[in-house]
């Protein structure tokens, strides 16, 4: 089934002619409703009525969100090409009227089979327009975390904390100066994850040949084309030594656990996310969400020192899986299926735990910039409870002040989770969205629960804390923010890029004929050695085309080469960060600044033909 939602100031209908034969008998006239929210419904062969009620009931839990209670239900067939037969559909549409009757709503249904013509006036707020699809496989009963469920009756009260330690109801503040931030707590606040149209990181990650939907698995899994994976292998290798230079120690640990082993079961209830779960030799099992199983069962078999603490153990876990709702699910920002670097650390008590939380705060700050997003391209969200706010104020304004801005505070009046606090470095996107990044989690229980121990100084053994870290969230998650941010700067008239040291090729050079064809083989063997990504233009095109294609491509460094350049040795450099413009340099100074830039960095060779004659095209 699908829904576009819209909340209207008014709309008027007037049914004009029957589309089919089995139209229902109306009386021909004109309707006018007021403040309402339209659902034009397509409904879908192999809808049921177990659906129609999950789709009522979910639509139900946005109308809260937009303070309305009446709707309109109006057949729509234009949103699918895949109709139920019409006899089907209207018994579909009566039963979601039905439902919508039971659950307290004030509906009204438009004629089925009626040719309609009408207008409305859609109000100006964000969540006016929403698409919606529902699957029948979604209506089933699910297995659900009781955390999740917990979830839903935990209250929060939003405020927003100044680096002065100043806390404010953050529907009073004045966010002037601080609009990202409106639009976080604005996103956080009316909790609506799904997104209507296609996000801008979508078409440029097609456009650049990086990432593509994979059509022949589940939705929320994707393809990583040469380029792409290319970036994701140089990031899986960044992140990795950054945290292991942090002081963490890498492990490996399975993706497909036990459903009912006594701790992960417990655990799983106390996680709010939803799982993948499957059967196996008649045995329930659930593929992981992040790593904190098979960590957590490698530290309980471990022998444990006070003096071995902190301790940080960390796994890049390629793959993590939810089960994310189909409607919350566009390309890499919310996905079923992610590469997330997981790093636990064991801290002796609350006081070690408080200060492991404020350094990794701080390398979630260090973490991003090398993916070029400062402190000025996200919003941090901080978390916890009253009681950790009364105990604790200093503590969590001295980490305020590490970004020097305002933060967005969420107080929960009960600990749902087996964490808090937590933070979170958001990114907003150019559709107002927000995406978590970096966070990091206090554990109260798991320690207990798994029997991770320690033993103490009086030799006695006890439970430690635990922190739960991402430095910078799934690494697809990493490339949907700097591809937002690239958009974001292409709107403001600057050239959007990538970070040099993740740029698939760093540099293009571009012979002016195919007689200097030869050169820039030598040429690019020349900077290979220094570790530098090169690669060729060798087509029969004009060099105007050939420019301008590797401004397309992002391309950082872009080499026009014919006989002045290669009696000279000198180059006229059109350098994407500063707006392409050229600049005369030698091979040497070409080679010390990019080693510059991209110093303690990791560098693969190019995964692609070096000349651009011999690669496919992978995306047409």
């Amino acid at each position: 089934m699908r829904i576009l939602q819209q909340h209207v100031d008014f709309i008027e209908y007037l049914p004009i002619e029957k589309e089919i034969e089995a139209a229902e008998k109306i009386e021909k006239k004109q309707v006018k409703l007021e403040d309402i929210v339209v659902l034009f419904t397509a409904v879908e062969e192999g809808d049921t009525e177990s659906l129609a009620k999950n789709v009522i009931d979910q639509i139900r839990e946005s109308l809260k969100v937009l303070k309305v209670n009446k709707i309109l239900i109006y057949p729509y067939a234009h949103l699918s090409s895949n109709l139920a037969k019409p006899s089907e559909a209207l018994s579909i549409i009566k039963k979601m009227e039905e439902f919508s009757r039971k659950a307290g709503l004030e509906v009204y249904r438009a004629p089925f089979g009626w040719n309609k013509q009408f207008h409305l006036k859609i109000k100006a707020h964000p969540l006016a327009e929403q698409l919606k699809v529902f699957k029948v496989e979604e209506a089933k009963e699910e297995e659900v975390s009781q955390s999740l469920k917990q979830e839903e009756k935990v209250k929060s009260e939003w405020y927003i904390l100044t680096p002065e330690g100043k806390l404010v109801d953050a529907t009073k503040f004045d966010y002037k100066g601080h609009e990202n931030l409106k639009k976080f707590f604005d996103y956080e606040y009316a909790k609506v994850r799904a997104v209507s149209i296609v996000p801008p990181h979508v078409k440029l990650m097609k456009a650049l040949e990086l990432v593509d939907y994979e059509p022949g698995s589940d939705p929320g899994n994707f393809r990583f084309l040469p380029k792409g994976r290319l970036m994701k292998s140089l990031m899986e290798q960044w992140i990795t030594q950054k945290v292991i230079k942090y002081g963490a120690m890498e492990v490996e640990t399975p993706i497909m656990y036990d459903y009912e082993h006594p701790a992960l079961k417990e655990y799983l209830n106390r996680f709010p996310a939803r799982q993948y779960i499957l059967e196996s030799a008649k045995k329930k099992y659930f593929l992981r969400f992040a790593a904190c199983f098979g960590q957590f069962l490698t530290m309980a078999a471990s022998n444990i020192s006070y003096k071995d603490l902190p301790m940080k153990v960390f796994e890049l876990t390629r793959y993590s899986f939810r089960l994310e709702k189909a409607g919350e699910l566009v390309g890499l920002r919310r996905l079923r299926a992610f590469s997330m670097p997981d790093m636990h650390t064991l801290c002796r008590d609350l006081e070690s735990a408080k200060q492991e939380f404020y350094n990794q705060f701080k390398l979630g700050i260090e973490t991003l910039k090398d993916l070029d997003l400062s402190i000025n391209d996200f919003e941090v969200a901080i978390r916890f409870t009253q009681e950790f706010w009364r105990e604790n104020k200093d503590f969590v304004i001295s980490l305020v002040k590490l970004v020097n801005k305002p933060v967005l505070i969420e107080m929960w009046n009960f600990r749902y989770a087996y964490f808090d606090p937590k933070f979170e470095f958001n990114f907003i996107d150019s559709m107002d969205k927000a995406s978590a990044l970096t966070t990091v989690q206090i554990d109260h229980e798991n320690a207990k629960r798994f029997g991770i121990e320690y033993v103490d100084e009086d030799g006695k053994k006890k439970n430690p804390y635990i922190l739960h870290c991402s430095p910078s969230g799934s690494l697809e998650r990493c490339f949907y923010a700097m591809l937002e941010k690239a958009h974001m700067l292409s709107q403001k008239g600057e050239n959007p890029r990538l970070p040099l040291w993740l740029s698939p090729t760093q540099i293009r050079l571009c012979p002016i004929n195919q007689d200097y064809i030869s050169y820039c083989e030598e040429l690019a063997k020349n900077f290979e050695q220094h570790k530098i990504r090169v690669d060729i233009d060798d087509r029969s095109e004009r060099i105007e085309k050939k420019v301008r294609d590797a401004e397309m491509e992002w391309i950082p460094y872009v080499l026009v080469i014919g006989r002045r350049e290669k009696e000279s040795g000198e180059f006229n450099v059109r350098k994407r960060e500063s707006k392409s413009i050229e600049k005369k340099m030698t091979f040497e100074e070409i080679v010390n600044e990019i080693n510059e830039l991209t110093r303690d960095k990791p560098f693969k060779d190019l995964t692609l033909p070096k000349k651009l004659s011999k690669r496919p095209i992978f995306i047409g």
